[in-house]
């Protein structure tokens, strides 16, 4: 799971990067990745099988999908927000434009794009789940084995444990991007 959200932050900071100065670029971006987000997750696993095979490969492409669009978003907005007098006196120093990127632009954007792998992460938890269906590793194979036993007397816990387990997963991840976000934001741009 976290391999998919560091994946999918990625791809989308390099998308984010290409498009972010271009408002058609950034539109057309953006409505792709919606338009991935709206597929339903047991449509695009069933899609993904007969190509990737069952397992680890249609789980983590799938959730790479799902992830795309909270932190492209926030990529885009992050980058467009920094302010040009910063990047023209970055210029006026003699930066060059990789430089102003590395330097000044992703730093200032960070706290966005750290956002955006927040609610990539809780919206993909769920369909983790779901992954289970396709063979894929988590706590979902709990949940469906739960269910597919339905009636026994232990059917109902094992759901609910997997269900709890996984909502206990989000929090702690949440909470691990708190501190990610507190050690490595500038203080001066958190106060």
């Amino acid at each position: 799971m976290v391999q998919s959200v560091l994946l999918a932050t990625i791809v989308a900071v390099l998308i984010g990067i290409l498009v972010h100065r271009s408002p058609l670029g950034s539109s057309i971006a953006t409505a792709v990745a919606s338009a991935i987000l709206t597929v339903p997750s047991f449509a695009l696993l069933g899609l993904l099988i007969p190509i990737l095979g069952l397992g680890v490969a249609p789980t983590i492409t799938a959730l790479v999908l799902y992830a795309l669009l909270p932190i492209l978003r926030n990529t885009i907005i992050g980058l467009s927000s920094v302010d040009p007098a910063v990047t023209d006196a970055a210029r006026g120093v003699g930066m060059n434009r990789l430089r102003i990127l590395t330097a000044i632009e992703l730093p200032l954007a960070w706290p966005a794009v750290l956002a955006g792998m927040r609610v990539s992460t809780q919206l993909i938890m769920g369909i983790l789940a779901i992954a289970a269906y396709a063979k894929g590793p988590g706590l979902g194979n709990l949940i469906f084995s739960g269910l597919a036993r339905l009636g026994s007397p232990n059917a109902v816990p094992q759901a609910l444990v997997g269900t709890v387990l996984i909502v206990v997963l989000a929090l702690v991840l949440d909470g691990i991007y708190v501190l990610i976000g507190r050690l490595t934001t500038s203080r001066g741009i958190r106060d």
